[in-house]
């Protein structure tokens, strides 16, 4: 099983752990929270840990040599910041030990039809990723199913490895009619992270049948408990 491959394949109690970027963004997590983050992931083996830059260091510390990756973010959660700054925190992120980047789209701009600085926002963070795993978050809640199909198309075209669904911040989290259509529209080398909301097993399980690729949430140990037996 591989990160890109296309959903609707059924998956087990045991393989479902490594879909999961295991999520703690809050603006109050303290160390210790840190910590019970990257414990929790070792225990059930997650995909990855996704932390706020600050604290990208001490994840990557915690989980050297484990093979659980540590991503951080960039422009988040609002997006509305300058390509040039996104690309500084992208390789700030990397240079203290992330492996993955999970970027904001500028969402304004995307509304505005300005598919030129999209796409130049996007190559900013793919550019200073140097190969680096590269996800789009994409805030549907806010968009338009025409924006969504116009944000997959740039996001691919940017060379982008993910189209995420949410923050996590924002008025709606992913939805099994979002996933639908963010499979559809980007290429099947491409990665769809189902994000907001996912807080059991049935529901992660759906989205990854339904094509997510990946599963963010900060219920991880929650999910794996309600695994069937």
């Amino acid at each position: 099983m591989t990160d890109n491959k296309k959903g609707g394949m059924d998956v087990t109690s045991e393989e479902i752990a490594r879909y999961i970027d295991h999520t703690n963004l809050r603006p109050m997590a303290t160390k210790k929270d840190i910590e019970l983050l990257c414990a929790e992931a070792l225990r059930y083996r997650f995909a990855a840990v996704c932390v706020n830059p600050f604290r990208v260091q001490l994840a990557a510390l915690l989980l050297k040599g484990s093979g659980i990756k540590v991503a951080s973010v960039v422009g988040f959660p609002l997006g509305a910041t300058f390509p040039e700054v996104k690309a500084l925190e992208a390789k700030n992120a990397l240079e203290n030990g992330a492996e993955e980047i999970d970027m904001v789209i500028n969402i304004g701009a995307l509304k505005d039809g300005d598919d030129d600085l999209v796409l130049k926002d996007i190559e900013a963070v793919t550019s200073a990723a140097s190969g680096a795993t590269v996800k789009v978050i994409l805030e549907c809640c806010y968009l338009t199913e025409e924006e969504k199909i116009r944000a997959c198309r740039l996001s691919s075209e940017a060379r982008a490895n993910f189209v995420k669904t949410s923050t996590g911040f924002g008025s709606g989290g992913a939805t099994l009619e979002d996933i639908k259509l963010l499979r559809a529209n980007v290429p099947a080398s491409m990665g769809v992270k189902a994000a907001g909301g996912i807080r059991d097993f049935k529901t992660a399980h759906v989205f990854i049948k339904a094509g997510a690729t990946r599963i963010g949430t900060s219920s991880g140990p929650q999910i794996m408990s309600t695994c069937p037996a």
